[in-house]
């Protein structure tokens, strides 16, 4: 049987002090874990509009698109993950998400090992070499 694919997107974003910004899941799949922000492509939508439109919504954080670091298979997701740069906004939970922050490397090992991460978050960042820097 073939399974009907979600395109989704989500963005990778550092802070100048190397802090990754994560929101918490106020909605399935996930509510209540920390993840990266993002969420599906529209219709007619490129995955760059798709993603400035997500950061936006979930963060309030305006932001540029940077190069694609990896793909993943949640279920009936194919998430595109990119890399990009927050240049404008204050950071405020909206939408999708019932909180976001920027996070150190030692506080996202900490939401790791308490699992607060949606699954397989840390796993995927670190083989793409995208965990945040420990300050």
């Amino acid at each position: 049987m073939n399974q009907s694919r979600i395109r989704c997107v989500g963005g990778i974003a550092c802070d100048q002090d190397g802090r990754l910004l994560l929101i918490r899941r106020a909605n399935e799949p996930g509510a209540g874990l920390w993840s990266l922000p993002g969420g599906r492509v529209e219709r007619d939508e490129t995955d760059s509009d798709a993603l400035i439109r997500e950061m936006r919504e979930e963060t309030a954080l305006d932001v540029v698109p940077g190069e694609l670091v990896g793909v993943v298979e949640r279920g009936p997701f194919d998430i595109y993950d990119y890399r990009c740069t927050a240049v404008a906004g204050s950071l405020t939970a909206g939408d999708d998400a019932s909180d976001a922050r920027w996070v150190t490397g030692a506080e996202f090992a900490e939401l790791d090992r308490s699992g607060s991460l949606v699954p397989l978050l840390a796993d995927t960042l670190r083989s793409w070499n995208a965990l945040p820097r420990m300050l």
